[in-house]
C-alpha cells in the first residue's frame, strides 16, 4: 500500500524512480539501506528522497536534523508523503523539526512504559532473557557424565551448547 501510493505520487510529479529502499527493523542504529541512499545522494545519483513518514527516516531529532541538513547541502530534495512535507522550503524544514520532536517524544514515552511494565513483571517474578536450561538439568547432567556419556551426547539430550555443558562440569 505504501509503495503503491508513493509510486503514484512520484509518477504524478514526473519523477523517475531509481531505487526503492525498504529498511526492515525496529529502528536500530545500524540502517544499511538508509546509508546506501545517503551515499547515492553524495554521488549525485538522486535528486529527491521520498519517504512514507518522517519518523521512518530519522530516529532522533539530532539524526534527523543532521541528515536533512546534509541532504539540503547536497541539493537533494526530501519529501515526507503522509505529512505532506516538502523540505525544500523553509516552512517545510521548520515543520519537519517540530514533527521529529514529537516523534522522538512519542518513542521516549513508549520506552518508559515498556521499562515500567518490565519492572512490574520482574517484581511479580517474571524472568527476561534466555532461559537457563542448564540449571534445570543440573543433577541429570552430572549423573550422565558420571555414567560415561560424552559432552556432545549430553548437550544433544538437553538441547544446549557443548560449551555450556563443559563450562558447567568444569
Amino acid at each position: 500500500m505504501q509503495l503503491d501510493a508513493m509510486r503514484r505520487y512520484a509518477k504524478d510529479r514526473g519523477w523517475q524512480i531509481v531505487a526503492e529502499i525498504r529498511d526492515v527493523g525496529s529502528g536500530a542504529l545500524d540502517r544499511p539501506k538508509r546509508d546506501e541512499l545517503i551515499k547515492a545522494a553524495r554521488r549525485k545519483e538522486i535528486d529527491v528522497i521520498l519517504v512514507w513518514r518522517l519518523d521512518r527516516w530519522g530516529r532522533s531529532v539530532a539524526d534527523l536534523a543532521l541528515t536533512l541538513k546534509e541532504l539540503h547541502e547536497l541539493g537533494v530534495a526530501f519529501v515526507s508523503f503522509t505529512e505532506a512535507l516538502d523540505l525544500t522550503t523553509p516552512i517545510g524544514r521548520a515543520m519537519a523539526g517540530l514533527l521529529s520532536v514529537f516523534a522522538e517524544f512519542e518513542r521516549e514515552v513508549l520506552r518508559e512504559r515498556i521499562r515500567a511494565g518490565m519492572a512490574a513483571a520482574r517484581k511479580r517474578g517474571k524472568q527476561f532473557g534466555r532461559p537457563i536450561r542448564i540449571e534445570v538439568h543440573r543433577a541429570e547432567i552430572q549423573r550422565l557424565r558420571a555414567a560415561g556419556q560424552s559432552i556432545n551426547s549430553i548437550a544433544r539430550t538437553f538441547q544446549i551448547a557443548r560449551s555450556s555443558v563443559r563450562r558447567y562440569l568444569a
